[in-house]
């Protein structure tokens, strides 16, 4: 099969999704500037080739198929399932938070005593970040997480390390979700804690 030949603009669609795994079409639109839905809709879908896209409630999410993977050298294999929301989220917040260039994603952060799987760290005026996405799991688990990230700060190394122990910015759903984490982290230096409905 002959695939179609792409654009400048449609070759850093893929790449974006590349670095992104799951981007809905209103974040693909806002960040490429693809104008109104309809004409969102026709840039996507000549895409479709490179891309699957999968329905949920009243968005479509993007990602690159075998050939889409192929045209960018991405090894990294998306499959739909439970964790697609959750990367959405993130990358929510990627583009609310202007775009940082430094952004990565499931980074492991260790002192050699204490560990955590950051969902992401970016630097914004001249200050580390960690972010945490809290969609679905049980706020046991997050506090789990919080006494870790406390862990981090009595060992010091972290901070010694960076010049400063970074802000934690959570994620969540909802104002009663918030207040937990808001008491939860009451022992970490810098903390930030938003809703969806505070970055739409």
């Amino acid at each position: 099969m002959k695939l179609k030949r792409l654009s400048n603009r449609e070759e850093r669609i893929l790449l974006l999704l590349k670095r992104f795994d799951f981007l809905t079409r209103d974040q693909l639109n806002r960040y490429f500037r693809l104008g109104t839905i309809r004409n969102a809709n026709r840039v996507l879908g000549y895409l479709s080739d490179y891309v699957t896209s999968i329905r949920e409630g009243y968005q479509t999410i993007y990602y690159l198929n075998k050939n889409g993977r192929a045209h960018v050298g991405c090894e990294k294999i998306r499959k739909r399932g439970g964790h697609v929301h959750h990367t959405v989220m993130r990358n929510e917040f990627w583009l609310f938070y202007g775009c940082p260039s430094d952004w990565k994603s499931e980074i492991k952060v260790s002192d050699g005593k204490a560990t955590v799987i950051v969902d992401a760290m970016f630097m914004k005026t001249l200050q580390h970040h960690f972010l945490e996405v809290d969609n679905t799991q049980p706020m046991k688990e997050n506090r789990i997480k919080i006494a870790r990230y406390k862990a981090l700060v009595e060992n010091g190394l972290i901070a010694q390390k960076l010049g400063h122990f970074p802000t934690v910015v959570w994620l969540t759903t909802t104002e009663l979700r918030r207040k937990q984490l808001q008491e939860a982290c009451k022992a970490l230096p810098s903390v930030k804690v938003y809703t969806v409905a505070d970055i739409k």
